[in-house]
């Protein structure tokens, strides 16, 4: 047989390529890192972890996030009062909304509007319709606001109040709080399963993540996550960004100045590893695959990258200057 009879034809190639029988290349997503002190959003590339650009972002960037549509990044100028617009391919700033004093965490709606935004100084969520430009409400809270989150079926919102210590469950329609419930010492963030049965919130300073069922008449703390790990101190174990898989199996939490990512067990609560990664690691983001986690890293000035399936940290990359934020961008097509 010659080598041209052996060469397959066009057709089989295509039918190939149809079947999956000829692998693609990785798809690669931009990650951005904000980063506190350098005033800056580093961008990374995800298939080759190398970073590829870094960009002005305000006075003081943390909170930050991305539209359902990866056509918009919003980073919190906290120091700026504001949250800034950029355009995620040409790292433009296209707008500003206005997010109240102090912005320091938000979260998107579902549908990419609006955005709901935790005001530190002034105790109240602004809720703000990222078109138009415009506030839709202002809702009182507890003293501190930070942590945000919304219900997968986007009925209920989530904030977490770091002096007064509670939870609060706002009703996405009325805007008005439905439920209190009180956690641990400065509750920092909070994480929805995919499922919605479950909101986990981290307490800071208590060192504890709280276990909230959402499944009855009112939500409930049924559990509370207490870490430990040899030769680190207590107060070292503080716990911030979590992270939750989306087949129910593993919840994954930072725990700040320890250095420490927490791997717990979802079904049973448990913590069952604890995986080494930079300094004063404090927020977390998942690539849209979840096959990798990465984590920000505030005192090493890197970012560490964590394989989900292995529960293996994998590399580091460095970063601006005290990382605090981050978010990858969804899979999207030109």
């Amino acid at each position: 047989m010659t080598k041209a009879a052996r060469r397959p034809s066009p057709a089989v190639l295509s039918l190939a390529l149809l079947l999956g029988g000829v692998a693609s290349p990785a798809l690669a997503n931009k990650v951005f890192v904000s980063n506190e002190r350098g005033n800056s959003v580093s961008v990374l590339d995800s298939t080759t972890w190398e970073k590829i650009a870094e960009f002005p972002a305000g006075n003081r960037p943390r909170g930050i996030t991305m539209s359902p549509d990866g056509r918009r990044l919003y980073v919190c100028a906290s120091d700026d009062d504001t949250v800034r617009v950029f355009d995620p391919d040409t790292y433009a700033e296209i707008g500003t909304l206005p997010s109240g004093p102090d912005p320091e965490l938000f979260v998107l709606h579902p549908s990419g509007n609006p955005l709901y935004v935790a005001n530190e100084d002034d105790n109240l969520v602004t809720v703000v319709d990222v078109d138009t430009r415009q506030v839709l409400a202002e809702i009182p809270v507890g003293v501190e606001p930070e942590g945000m989150a919304i219900s997968p079926d986007a009925r209920l919102l989530i904030n977490t109040s770091e002096t007064t210590n509670m939870v609060h469950f706002i009703d996405t329609e009325s805007f008005e709080i439905v439920h209190n419930v009180l956690v641990d010492q400065r509750p920092r963030y909070a994480e929805f399963t995919a499922d919605g049965s479950k909101l986990y919130v981290s307490a800071e300073i208590g060192g504890t993540v709280s276990v909230i069922d959402m499944t009855m008449d009112a939500p409930a703390v049924i559990d509370t996550i207490r870490f430990n790990v040899p030769g680190v101190q207590p107060e070292w174990l503080q716990p911030v960004g979590i992270r939750a898989t989306l087949d129910g199996r593993r919840i994954f939490v930072a725990l700040g100045p320890s250095n420490r990512v927490a791997v717990i067990d979802a079904a049973t609560d448990e913590v069952i590893d604890y995986l080494l990664v930079g300094q004063r690691v404090w927020q977390m983001a998942f690539t849209p695959d979840q096959a990798y986690l990465i984590t920000t890293n505030g005192n090493s000035n890197d970012v560490s990258i964590i394989d989900v399936k292995a529960e293996k940290v994998i590399r580091s990359v460095a970063v601006g200057e005290q990382p605090w934020g981050v978010v990858v961008a969804p899979d999207r097509s030109e």
